[in-house]
């Protein structure tokens, strides 16, 4: 049976000296910062509080000569030694909980020595607040889910048709106007400033970056309540009517709330000079709230924006945003645009095998000089139901998304011509159409969001022994027990084989 290691470090090596307990007279020394992190992990697990000294039986030291993200683990000969630069020395605590086993005797740690690090740079999971809205006691929680598997990003979706999520002191009547409702009738709410900052101080605490997103042109039927002269009247297709008919919310109209489920209606006045003022707006002021690096602008599903005048207004965005000293993102479909800023990075969201167009948006991309994260919807779309009778979540991305298939799919083997040098990471993306609450957050992302970490941090398939299926489904069903101690509500999938 193979260790319970999720992600898959990238180098493994099972000793036979003896496991090193962890007990009453066990304790921690080191780096105070992981040192703290680690005790609240272990008194979770196992109920001990190991107290913090100058020498531990835990010795987590803080090696700024060690490559990005990096960590060497050493379990034996009595003791645990952990080096790595800051963020390596987190990961390599999760990993070191994820070894924590239980026996008659209480517990233990198997002798090992593990030296890891991460394939892709940028491994982020999306919280989509939009379409329902989720409290900073809930994102907290999801980002410690997260951190706990080797994230470093969280991209939130800020903005949809069915509201506006985010203070903005320059356009105040975003969430004076915008804010209060939600897909299915639910309430809404924002986050206030301070609340943001909270947010981006307790990720930058677990080693993960806050990517904010304000999708447009499309996505903004909520802009419409607050500043309707700059939105387009809704664009009704025939799928759109279905949607409506099929899900309810009714029919789009401009400056009323909207509900619904259907996209692609919504866009904004793309050439008004008073459209292009607001983007403006936004985004600088997003820019002072937010120290990570890259500012989201969305640019997918404008099927309500002559496509011109999308090239045009994406370009535009993509410049301004640059202009600010951020790094810009859009989604894949962005890639048509011949003049975007050089660099900006593509967030490719179509499939595993790519329909037509998609891919040659998105090497487009990486001949302007960016990367690409991948988000391949039949894959890592966290949202999709898992099985078919699953109680939450859709099934537009080709069926119900199994973990066998989360996990089936190699990073550089879905766009042609594409390499792991183009390819900048992978995000795992959770939309909320069907999505309350945290319980229902744990029951659509549990064991898939593990699958989608490996992609991001592990070595490509098959390059290791362990970095298949089979190893993934033991591996994963031996973290059950420690889910459950984290307070996780995952549910018990038959693909995987659990134990206790």
């Amino acid at each position: 049976m193979p260790l319970p290691l999720v992600p898959l470090p990238a180098h493994v090596i099972e000793r036979p000296n003896p496991d090193v307990r962890i007990d009453a007279a066990t304790t921690i020394s080191g780096d105070a910062d992981t040192a703290v992190l680690l005790q609240s992990l272990l008194e979770q697990r196992t109920g001990i509080r190991v107290p913090i000294g100058s020498v531990g039986t835990v010795d987590l030291r803080l090696d700024d000569t060690a490559a990005p993200e990096s960590y060497r683990l050493d379990v034996g000969n009595g003791g645990i030694r952990l080096s790595g630069d800051a963020a390596g020395l987190s990961y390599g605590v999760h990993t070191l909980i994820q070894l924590v086993q239980g026996d008659a005797d209480g517990w233990r740690v198997p002798s090992v020595e593990i030296a890891d690090e991460p394939r892709f740079a940028y491994r982020g999971v999306m919280l989509d607040v939009a379409r329902h809205f989720f409290d900073v006691t809930t994102v907290r929680a999801f980002i410690d889910r997260a951190a706990s598997l080797k994230y470093n990003h969280l991209h939130l979706h800020l903005s949809d048709d069915q509201g506006w999520r985010l203070e903005l002191h320059s356009r105040p009547e975003l969430t004076a106007r915008a804010s209060q409702t939600a897909a299915g009738g639910a309430a809404g709410g924002f986050y206030t400033q301070e609340q943001y900052g909270e947010i981006v101080a307790y990720a930058a605490s677990r080693h993960m970056t806050v990517v904010p997103e304000f999708d447009m042109p499309g996505h903004t039927h909520a802009v419409t309540l607050a500043y309707p002269e700059i939105t387009a009247q809704p664009v009704l297709s025939d799928h759109i009517r279905d949607v409506a008919a099929a899900y309810g919310g009714g029919l789009p109209e401009h400056g009323t709330p909207y509900t619904g489920m259907a996209v692609g209606f919504s866009s904004l006045r793309t050439r008004d000079a008073a459209a292009t003022t607001f983007v403006r707006d936004v985004f600088t002021e997003v820019a002072t709230l937010t120290p990570g690096p890259y500012l989201h602008f969305g640019g997918d599903e404008a099927l309500g924006t002559d496509p011109a005048d999308f090239a045009d207004f994406v370009a535009e965005v993509s410049h301004e945003i640059a202009a600010l000293g951020k790094t810009p993102i859009a989604w894949h479909e962005a890639g048509a645009a011949p003049g975007l800023a050089p660099g900006t990075i593509g967030q490719y969201w179509n499939f595993i095998m790519p329909t037509v167009g998609s891919d040659e948006r998105a090497r487009a991309f990486v001949a302007n000089g960016g990367r690409l994260v991948l988000s391949p919807a039949d894959a890592i779309y966290l949202d999709m139901k898992p099985t078919a009778d699953a109680r939450l979540g859709l099934t537009w991305a080709n069926g119900p998304t199994s973990v066998e298939r989360a996990y089936r799919w190699e990073p550089s083997d879905v766009i042609a011509g594409i390499t792991d040098a183009d390819i900048f990471g992978v995000e795992a993306p959770l939309w909320t159409e069907t999505v309350t609450d945290l319980a229902d957050i744990d029951a659509l992302v549990f064991p898939r969001i593990a699958a989608a970490a490996e992609a991001a941090w592990s070595p490509a398939t098959g390059t290791l022994p362990d970095r298949t299926w089979d190893s993934f489904r033991a591996r994963v069903g031996g973290l059950g027990a420690l889910w459950t101690s984290a307070g996780i509500r995952f549910p018990a999938s038959e693909e995987i084989v659990w134990t206790t």
